[in-house]
């Protein structure tokens, strides 16, 4: 569950945007650097392949090492954010049981003192529902965050990769009822992917 957290969350992503890329942007680009065209004419008597292609975006987030840096920054802090709560959880509940204790033991010598306990964990709760709060607003700031970052470079990429490749579009593969595998690029943009952002972390 935990492993899919990151790649949950960029669901929307596939379902929300399909990449209808023209080959070049403008007639100046289409004189300057034309691109390779697509196969269209049939080999060995096959029939050929229409100019368009499909990514499995499931495939890219699972080996694409930006979305993965992403996804384990975010499965750190929702056990650090897990971990916190915990600790509040056990902070209050040994208050408590110190104070039933005291109850059952005569430990309160006036009603003061124990109102006084009673406010302090009254206090204990709401401090604990305020930094949780800030915890979890935190992780979905980051969690956005990532989400777009990895959208951006993807889209980015595709649009680069197409200026050379030259298709009449490409598609996300869960947004097709059937397509076939002949038609899969995720491997190339997978590896394209991972070249650029290994560079540029190095």
């Amino acid at each position: 569950m935990k492993k899919n957290l990151f790649r949950a969350s960029m669901a929307t992503f596939a379902l929300s945007m399909l990449l209808t890329i023209p080959s070049c942007d403008s007639a100046d680009k289409k004189t300057a650097a034309t691109p390779a065209p697509a196969q269209t004419t049939a080999e060995a008597g096959k029939p050929a392949l229409p100019n368009y292609r499909y990514v499995d975006l499931d495939t890219v987030l699972s080996k694409y090492n930006l979305a993965k840096d992403y996804n384990e920054e975010m499965l750190r802090m929702q056990t650090n954010m897990e971990s916190e709560v915990k600790r509040h959880e056990n902070s209050i509940q040994s208050f408590a049981n110190n104070m039933q204790n005291k109850m059952q033991n005569n430990g309160y010598l006036s009603e003061a003192s124990y109102k006084a306990d009673q406010e302090k964990i009254t206090n204990m709760q709401a401090n604990a529902q305020k930094a949780v709060a800030t915890l979890q607003s935190n992780f979905e700031n980051a969690a956005m965050t990532a989400h777009k970052a990895v959208n951006d470079s993807i889209e980015a990429f595709i649009k680069e990769y197409n200026a050379k490749k030259g298709y009449d579009a490409i598609f996300f593969k869960a947004a097709t009822l059937y397509i076939s595998p002949e038609l899969d690029i995720t491997d190339d943009v997978v590896e394209g992917l991972n070249a650029k952002y290994n560079k540029v972390k190095k």
